[in-house]
């Protein structure tokens, strides 16, 4: 039988992966730059050349595949636990949790991504892979809205998910309990915005609300890649 053949974006792919986990020891000291991308290169044994192809922007995009890669570990740790006794705001909670965790090992590589993503220069796209995040856990949960709601949700949760991750960072408490209890309190503060826009939808002004949010849509994928909620 013929071997399989790897296309030229499996190679790239392989070697971006084969960076990632290569600049992770040097970003803790040199953060997401230049100088942990060239000890990246050297350690992991990929071609420069093809360094370029896999991460042209430099260490930056070793950054966003860092964040993408820890989406991917949480819905796969989602999808493998039993959440047939949990309520829904639980299942919220733990695939938060599951994206936190699946960073616990590099902690210092998630602050200074925060850090370069709060430049200015970068604040986009770090918003664009936040919401990237809730639009995954929503997908995770089965999320079938097609309206304004689509937005509500992804926006809100991306609220809670970015504070909460900020309060992680900075939380030394054991097996990160106050983290936890920070995020449950985050939580309820949306079911209770949830409640009341409940409400206020079966109210008059509602119903006036309601025939404008069916206007909105869920976009797809002939979006440009930095509109929210697109489809790679």
């Amino acid at each position: 039988m013929p071997q399989d053949r790897k296309s030229e974006a499996d190679h790239i792919e392989i070697a971006r992966a084969a960076l990632l986990g290569a600049i992770l020891p040097h970003v803790e000291f040199d953060g997401w730059g230049a100088n942990a991308l060239q000890f990246a290169i050297s350690d992991s044994g990929v071609d420069a050349g093809l360094a370029m192809q896999a991460a042209p922007r430099g260490a930056i995009d070793l950054a966003v595949a860092f964040h993408r890669t820890g989406d991917v570990d949480m819905v796969a740790g989602f999808q493998g636990t039993d959440i047939t006794n949990l309520k829904y705001r639980e299942k919220v909670a733990l695939l938060i949790r599951l994206r936190l965790q699946a960073a616990k090992s590099h902690p210092e590589a998630v602050r200074r991504a925060a850090s370069l993503f709060a430049l200015p220069q970068n604040m986009a796209e770090g918003s664009q892979l936040i919401w990237d995040t809730s639009d995954a856990i929503w997908n995770a949960l089965g999320d079938t809205s097609r309206d304004a709601n689509w937005y509500t949700k992804r926006a809100t949760l991306s609220a809670v998910y970015s504070t909460t991750v900020l309060y992680w960072l900075g939380d030394n408490s054991t097996d990160y309990a106050d983290t936890w209890a920070f995020l449950d309190r985050r939580i309820e503060n949306v079911m209770q915005f949830e409640r009341v826009k409940s409400s206020v939808m079966k109210s008059p002004l509602g119903n006036g609300l309601g025939a404008i949010m069916e206007r909105f849509s869920k976009p797809d994928s002939t979006f440009k890649s930095n509109f929210p909620g697109y489809t790679r």
